[in-house]
């Protein structure tokens, strides 16, 4: 029994993480709705974080009420006049004098820009994430200066200090950032370099460590990697009992190994050497020329020093900038991914279903709050994508039939709406069907 507590425990994590990831998630894109409908001037009834039995509630000036439900995994807006909490279906009867109040019988205009917030507002919250980590971060100074110095294992000598200014590595010019990944590239793989450095006014040589060491920096959600309980900050001193000092040794050992078990011998800073073992995941990765190539890949990425840069405070419109770039690469990277699996480029077992978001969403969160916070812009972006696809039921699927009225002058036949509102909860039932499967039975 004893040993069923820790799994039982993580599992409770992992619910935990899930529930309140979807709460924030889901809340922010029915706000949106519900907020751009009463600026339109649209009646919400009803505005519930969960489904199912009312655990709280209370109404406000304007006759919504809001409420907390007993089934925690959702959340609606029910407007004036909804058949029911989507919003799907003919209506129910109102009072003509209230007609312009309700989604049926508002204008064109409001009834597209409020459908459209939900998602929308999805974006908003990742974009406002990413942008808060990089004000709250920085962006690396331009020049080469080193800020934290992280702990390394006791074998690496490492006499640089925070705030230097690297000028070279073993002879080997540093102007930029990028030069410190060139510049490893031409060394031979050691365990000590010479690094020039610019410390107090003066140059000066001391020694360094590999300038892209073991060490590692993230651990991807659902990894081999996250399975065995590796952290950012871990440094991998061994694969197989042969040693390694750089980074670039990881990947061609993976490669090696063909899907076989690896032993990583692992120094983590306040605990010492540990063995962990792993089982590679071939995963289908995107190439620089387009296309995808599968690859063995146990999930980390590393190779950014024994240091952290020094930063730069970023400005107001860079960092909202820096956050509409991330948002856009996860919207451009799912449809990608979308594409490659219709068109079978890639495997159908990409696709996850509601398991595999939580034990990555559990993951993330195990990882510190940081990493978490991250986790939710990266799902309400993909969340919100999502919810743009023309399928009915969802958002994308409303707005194609308001496109059909704007471009044909009147709305869908009551049966069309009906009859295709059907097909689209199959299709979105199958999906989840097709992806808890693969939850289950992909390896």
């Amino acid at each position: 029994m004893s040993e069923l507590i820790p799994q039982f425990g993580g599992t409770i994590w992992t619910l935990a993480a899930f529930v309140i990831a979807l709460a924030v998630i889901v809340t922010v894109h029915e706000y949106g709705h519900y907020i751009v409908g009463r600026w339109s001037g649209i009646r919400a009834e009803v505005f519930s974080v969960g489904f199912g039995p009312r655990l709280f509630a209370r109404r406000d000036r304007r006759g919504t009420v809001w409420q907390i439900a007993a089934i925690p995994l959702g959340g609606y807006v029910r407007f004036l006049g909804d058949a029911n909490a989507a919003s799907a279906g003919t209506g129910r009867q109102v009072d003509p004098a209230f007609r312009r109040q309700t989604l049926t019988g508002a204008p064109l205009w409001a009834r597209f820009s409020t459908l459209l917030a939900g998602p929308v507002f999805n974006f908003i919250l990742s974009i406002l994430i990413f942008a808060g980590f990089a004000f709250t971060q920085g962006l690396p100074t331009q020049e080469v200066q080193l800020g934290t110095i992280a702990p390394a294992p006791p074998q690496v000598v490492n006499e640089l200090q925070a705030g230097d200014l690297v000028r070279a590595i073993d002879g080997n010019p540093v102007t930029n950032w990028g030069d410190i990944g060139a510049v490893a590239d031409k060394l031979p793989i050691a365990v000590q370099h010479e690094w020039r450095v610019e410390r107090d006014g003066a140059e000066i040589t001391v020694a360094g460590p590999d300038p892209m060491p073991p060490r590692i920096s993230g651990v991807a959600p659902r990894s081999a990697a996250a399975d065995a309980g590796l952290r950012a900050g871990d440094v991998v001193i061994g694969i197989d009992d042969q040693p390694i000092s750089r980074f670039s040794q990881m990947p061609e050992m993976v490669k090696a190994a063909q899907g076989k078990a690896l032993l990583l011998e692992v120094w983590r800073p306040g605990s010492g050497t540990a063995q962990y073992s792993l089982l590679p995941k071939e995963q289908d990765i995107p190439k620089a020329d387009g296309g995808y190539e599968k690859r063995w890949l146990i999930g980390v990425t590393g190779g950014s020093g024994y240091f952290e840069p020094a930063t730069r405070s970023v400005g107001l419109f860079e960092g909202l900038w820096l956050g509409i770039a991330q948002t856009r690469d996860i919207i451009l990277s799912s449809l990608s991914g979308m594409w490659a699996m219709i068109t079978g480029q890639i495997g159908s077992c990409n696709l996850g279903g509601a398991i595999s978001i939580a034990e990555s969403t559990g993951q993330a969160a195990s990882q510190g709050a940081g990493n978490f916070l991250w986790w939710i812009a990266v799902l309400s972006a993909a969340i919100g994508f999502l919810n743009l696809l023309p399928i009915p039921v969802l958002d994308g699927g409303h707005l194609m039939f308001y496109i059909f009225e704007a471009v044909v002058g009147r709305p869908p036949s009551d049966r069309m709406l009906n009859f295709l509102t059907s097909l689209g909860m199959a299709a979105v039932l199958g999906l989840m069907i097709f992806g808890l499967t693969n939850d289950l039975f992909c390896p």
